[in-house]
Parts: C-alpha cells; sequence; structure tokens
C-alpha cells in the first residue's frame, strides 16, 4: 500500500502544472510571519489623543479643524487620460456620499480621524455593479487582519460588542474599505498621529492651563501660610482647631468669587504670604512655546493660531500661503490618488481623481502673478499657456503668436 501511495503521489508531482508567478513584495511577506491571521489593534492612545489633545486642547483643536475644514473645501475634479470630466456619477458620489453626509462634510470627518488617530477609514457600499454611499468609519474603533502575504486580509469594526468583518479579497467590485495613514516608521499598519509627536507638549500646554485653573480658585494669587502663636506658649493647634480653620478657610476665601474678601483672624494666627517669582516661573512663556509645538507638528503656521512671539512670517496672508502649499494641497493630493485607486475599477479604470487648487481663495495672488507672467511670454503658444495653468487645449492655440520673433 505504501508503494502504491507512493508511486501515485511521484506520478501527480510530474503531472502539476507549476504556479504562474506572481508579482508581490518579498519584503512584506516577511510582516505576515509574525502576524497572520492575528488581529492587529491600532494604539489606545488614540482615545487619549482625541480626549487631551483634541477635546481638551484649544491649540490641538484649532489644527486639526482648520486642516480639516480647509481640505475638504477643495473642489474634487475627474480626469480621463488628460481630459477633464466635468459630469459622471463618480463626481456625483463624491458630491453626495450618503443620505446623512454632504461630500464636503464626509471629507472634513475623514481628514479630522486622519489628523488625530493617524488613520482614517472609508467604507464603499456597493449593490451590483456599481458604488452607491460612502461612509467614515472611526478608528478606535477598527482593528486590521493582516493575511498570508502581509497585507491587510480583512477589517473588524466592533461598537457594543457587535463586530462586524470587512474582507478585502472577497471578490467585490471593490475593497470595502479603503484605509489611509500617516506616515509612521515603526509601523507596518498603522499610521502615527500628530498628537504622538507633540505629546510632550500637549502635556506643558494642558499643565500650564491647570495652573492658572488653580490660581483662580485660589483667588488668583499664589497660597500662604497661617502661622498660629499660642499666649501660652502652645504653638500646636488641637484637632478640631485645625478642621474648623480649614473648612472655613475652603468655604469661604477660596474660588474667584471670593477673591479680595477680607479674613478675619483669631487671636494668636497670622497669615504670611508665600510669593512666587513670575520670572522663574517663566508660566507663560512655556505654555506658548508649547502651543508652537503643537502648531509644528501639524504643520500650522503660529501665526494663524494668535499664538505670541511668532515672527517666521512676515504677514498673515504670506502665512496663510504657506499653510496651503505645505500643508493642505498636499495632503488633498495624497488623498485624491488613494480615492482612485480604490474607486477608479468600478467606474473606469483610465479616470482619474484631480483637485481644483483655482478655487482656493488664499492662493489667488499666485495665480494672478503666474498668469501675468505668462500673458508676457511671447515665446508661448496659447495652448502652451493653457497647459502651464492647468487649462485643456483648445482649437488653433498651437498658432504663435504674429509679434512673435525669431528666438536665437
Amino acid at each position: 500500500m505504501t508503494s502504491i501511495l507512493a508511486r501515485a503521489l511521484a506520478r501527480w508531482r510530474n503531472n502539476a502544472v507549476a504556479p504562474s508567478e506572481q508579482k508581490a513584495s518579498k519584503a512584506h511577506a516577511l510582516i505576515a510571519l509574525h502576524s497572520t491571521g492575528r488581529p492587529v489593534w491600532t494604539k489606545r492612545a488614540t482615545e487619549v489623543f482625541a480626549r487631551e489633545g483634541f477635546a481638551g486642547n484649544p491649540v490641538g483643536y484649532r489644527c486639526v479643524k482648520l486642516i480639516a475644514e480647509a481640505a475638504a473645501s477643495v473642489p474634487w475634479l475627474l480626469y480621463d487620460g488628460a481630459r477633464e470630466v466635468p459630469s459622471h456619477p463618480l463626481l456625483d458620489l463624491l458630491a453626495k456620499p450618503n443620505p446623512l453626509h454632504g461630500g464636503q462634510g464626509l471629507m472634513e470627518a475623514f481628514y479630522a480621524h486622519l489628523q488625530i488617530a493617524g488613520n482614517a477609514y472609508l467604507e464603499g457600499s456597493t449593490a451590483g455593479q456599481s458604488v452607491h454611499e460612502l461612509y467614515v468609519l472611526r478608528p478606535d474603533r477598527m482593528k486590521l487582519l493582516p493575511g498570508p502575504g502581509g497585507w491587510p486580509e480583512a477589517y473588524e469594526y466592533s461598537v457594543d460588542g457587535h463586530t462586524v468583518t470587512f474582507r478585502q479579497d472577497a471578490g467585490s467590485l471593490i475593497p470595502p474599505i479603503l484605509h489611509v495613514t500617516q506616515f509612521a516608521p515603526l509601523d507596518d499598519h498603522y499610521g502615527l498621529s500628530p498628537f504622538e509627536a507633540a505629546a510632550r507638549a500637549v502635556d506643558i500646554h494642558n499643565a500650564c492651563d491647570q495652573w492658572n485653573k488653580a490660581l483662580l480658585d485660589n483667588a488668583a494669587r499664589p497660597s500662604g501660610a497661617l502661622i498660629y502663636q499660642g499666649t501660652d506658649g502652645n504653638s500646636n493647634l488641637t484637632q478640631e482647631q485645625f478642621d474648623r480653620l480649614k473648612a472655613e478657610l475652603e468655604g469661604s476665601f477660596q474660588g474667584a468669587g471670593n477673591a479680595g474678601r477680607p479674613m478675619v483672624l483669631d487671636g494668636g494666627l497670622d497669615w504670611k504670604q508665600v510669593s512666587l517669582n513670575p520670572k522663574d516661573m517663566q508660566q507663560a512663556e512655556a505654555r506658548n512655546a508649547a502651543a508652537r509645538d503643537i502648531a509644528l507638528a501639524f504643520g500650522v503656521p503660529p501665526m494663524l493660531l494668535g499664538i505670541p512671539g511668532d515672527n517666521t512670517f512676515a504677514n498673515y496672508a504670506e502665512a496663510n500661503r504657506s499653510f496651503w502649499r505645505q500643508t493642505v494641497l498636499p495632503l488633498v493630493s495624497r488623498t485624491a490618488q488613494s480615492l482612485t485607486n480604490w474607486l477608479a475599477p468600478a467606474f473606469g479604470a483610465s479616470l482619474r481623481i484631480g483637485f481644483d487648487s483655482d478655487a482656493v481663495a488664499a492662493l489667488s495672488g499666485e495665480r494672478e502673478a503666474l498668469w501675468s507672467r505668462l500673458e508676457q511670454a511671447s515665446f508661448l503658444s496659447r495652448n502652451e499657456k493653457r497647459a502651464a495653468v492647468g487649462y485643456g487645449p483648445m482649437a488653433g492655440g498651437d498658432d504663435m503668436p504674429e509679434n512673435h520673433g525669431d528666438q536665437s
């Protein structure tokens, strides 16, 4: 029996068809060696970032809102090759992704999650051969399941003990989940939140606010000491006297509402003010320095946040242009590429999602300067000038101007 099985196995090996070669990352397969089939949870710090960095810190809140609102306000464009498509079902989907959200509201939530958690997720709802709706999912509820190749094989979304599994290779029209991350050098699956880079600055800024609140609770001045000098040579209060004095101080003399209220002292009690040197504390400057570090982590010029002591930019308009060029537009461009790779197979492989930077009011001065320079460039044809500003060619636009002379 053993020899029969051996001969049969040999014949099967000889007749087996060699598997076709598939393109895949060799390095990424190593990731699967230690993570295949095992869920990889996002960092629990996501909840801390949302609570302490966003909801509990005005600088972090404003940075996230500035970036999310600005990026979501940039209109989407659609191209088929080099030709712009003014009307298409894909544009309609991006403009009205679901019954509850408009396109700008959906993308604002998407960008905000990306800034807070370092990860953002879009769910694509399909029916038949079309994508009907898009939804933003919370990063703190998502869990990634790596596959044999090290790439995400599925995502699990859990709410109140109930879990829904989204399999990326289920043969659907598109993968059900689009996962966009911030760059994280030490994580194979999840992104790095700017709040993690600015964690110490957030702690310092929040601690300074707590310090100010404590000062207000203590009549907006440093604390002092009550010294008891007994008339009979006894310098110690009884426990009953100590408790009564402490309760009277807390109930009648602490808090902003009791600021400046005179204190009536019994015999033998003397008040000694404990002074703190503001120069030694440098509390205000430490708070502003922490605010600048938070803004730096997000790529928001501190001038836009009203943080004093920052003279990097000559004026507000220059700081605003830098914010759009260095922070907002690169984020929108990367998101457009991700949306194209995710949605294009369902609408047409040659389609490409772009964005209309000409609609950004903060960059109008740059556009006017560019148009002025192109208008004076007599060595360029009309179509060359149109291409330089992102417009398509026009009939007869390749003819050179009549006043064009020979260029040597």
